[in-house]
């Protein structure tokens, strides 16, 4: 519980060393998740700023198990002294690839935050396959603004620019600043949302900015829009956007540029395909089985789809973790044994971890082209049921998107679960749209006619128009959309739009 920046850093490097196991929790996922987090995570020592302190006194039954506490600074910045008599290096204690070495926190964006258990050697692999997918060299400069991504550069090599942004409000971000950030420190490398990066572009393209100095910007947490992608070509005459797909559980899995997006796949997820992802990262394994929502116990019973078909995507590889902490139940849902013994690390020759014999459920749909590409169709939770099938969120947001008065959309299914009629909601750019009826009903019928010949978008004609989606904290991107089905049913007035009007 301390602040991002040098204090994170320097507590996590310094817990390492000690053999400890550092809790990683996201600030701003409200209090209620927060408490529920430390809790269930048990933990012995409260490294915490005087802040974390009190509230760990003040809410006792959540910071029982609490025996050690060790106070940290409140500022965000700190000076670098050498105390006299400190030794040059700092002892680190030996620790083996399969140790846990940390427990990171979800963001809980389609329900309750879940504590993974990381290993030091699935560690040590995604340090491995971030620097060998996207060439990050040592002597790069990085700007994270996501604060955990800080903690890989010491190991890759780069050095931490710490953003003025706050971890808990990411979308309350002042762009120019970080611009400022970007030329004054010639940023090379940068991680931050779509929402995060969209609004720097739009910063940059209006004021005519360019950042030479940046290599890459890696882009995650949900799917790039179409207008990022565009713009960033201009923003970044010497590099390129990416973006990397995976999960807390295991990252990265699969990455795609700028350049395939718009010279190859981009059209395709406005005809409904879904969204590409890329190519599977050298070192991982993904495989679509049929959808299922019950517990899977071993690869054997599962159902392998071909190519083309959509299911649920399944990942082994160095970076799949195998459990989360005390929740067996979830655990269950979420892995799928590849041996009798799924809980035996295997090891290459170096010692570092090989691919464990384990497959983490992404809880993702999606489907694997005739190219061995991955796409992106949407949460499995998120799926609508219709008696004509299913529709899947990917398959249709980006068509609403993609009209210049939606901010963004969110495919929702209205009644019985297994009967659902499918609903668009809207968030428009224009807020009178929300207060005007005429408004509301035109932009309706200009986004009916645009889903007309849209082969699952065409089957929507139930609109509602929301004034701020619901989004997850971590990335500000990923829309909860099964709070917005709640407050449509409960809340929400829906616009019947008839196709033949």
């Amino acid at each position: 519980m301390v602040r991002q920046g040098l204090p994170l850093i320097a507590a996590v490097f310094a817990l390492f060393a000690t053999g400890a196991v550092p809790v990683v929790i996201d600030p701003g996922m409200g209090r209620k998740a927060f408490l529920q987090c430390v809790e269930r995570s048990r933990p012995r020592a409260l490294l915490g700023i005087p802040l974390a302190q009190i509230l760990s006194r003040f809410f006792r039954r959540a910071f029982q198990s609490v025996q050690v506490r060790v106070s940290a600074s409140g500022r965000t910045t700190a000076r670098c002294a050498r105390p006299q008599g400190c030794p040059t290096q700092l002892a680190v204690t030996a620790s083996a690839p399969d140790e846990l070495a940390a427990i990171l926190f979800t963001s809980g964006s389609t329900g309750a935050p879940k504590g993974v258990h990381y290993e030091h050697g699935m560690f040590d692999s995604q340090v491995e396959l971030i620097r060998r997918t996207f060439d990050i060299q040592p002597g790069e400069i990085d700007l994270p603004m996501l604060p955990i991504f800080a903690l890989f550069n010491p190991a890759l090599g780069m050095t931490t620019v710490v953003p003025e942004i706050d971890p808990s409000k990411p979308a309350q971000v002042d762009p120019a600043k970080i611009v400022q950030a970007i030329q004054q420190e010639g940023i090379t490398n940068s991680f931050g949302s779509p929402t995060l990066w969209l609004k720097i572009a739009r910063h940059c393209a209006g004021a005519g900015i360019t950042l030479d100095s940046m290599r890459r910007v890696l882009s995650a947490g949900a799917p790039v829009p179409p207008a990022l992608w565009e713009l960033m070509q201009t923003v970044l005459p010497n590099g390129t956007l990416h973006s990397p797909y995976g999960a807390t559980e295991v990252l990265p899995v699969s990455s795609i540029d700028a350049t395939t997006v718009i010279g190859e796949t981009a059209a395709h997820t406005l005809d409904g395909k879904g969204t590409c992802v890329g190519k599977i990262i050298d070192g991982n394994e993904v495989k679509i089985i049929a959808l299922s929502d019950d517990p899977i116990a071993n690869l054997s019973d599962v159902i392998e789809l071909p190519p083309g078909e959509i299911g649920e995507i399944i990942v082994r590889g160095p970076t799949v973790t195998k459990s989360y902490d005390a929740l067996p139940d979830a655990t269950a849902r979420a892995k799928i044994a590849d041996s009798p013994d799924p809980c035996n690390s295997i090891l290459d020759t170096s010692g570092a971890a090989a691919a464990a014999p384990v497959w983490h459920r992404m809880g993702d749909c999606g489907y694997l082209d005739d190219q061995h590409r991955l796409w992106f169709c949407g949460r499995a939770a998120e799926r609508v049921r219709t008696q004509r099938g299913l529709i899947f969120t990917e398959q249709v947001e980006p068509l609403f998107n993609s009209h210049p008065g939606v901010r963004r959309s969110a495919l929702i299914g209205m009644g019985p679960p297994q009967s659902q009629r499918p609903a668009i909601v809207i968030e428009p750019l224009d807020a009178t749209v929300l207060k005007t009826s005429a408004k509301g009903r035109r932009l309706g019928r200009q986004l009916r006619e645009l889903a007309r010949h849209h082969a699952q978008a065409s089957r929507i004609s139930l609109f509602y128009f929301h004034p701020g989606f619901p989004v997850d904290v971590r990335h500000n991107a990923k829309i909860h959309r099964l709070t917005l089905t709640a407050w449509a049913e409960t809340e929400g007035v829906g616009m019947e739009i008839d196709p033949k009007k």
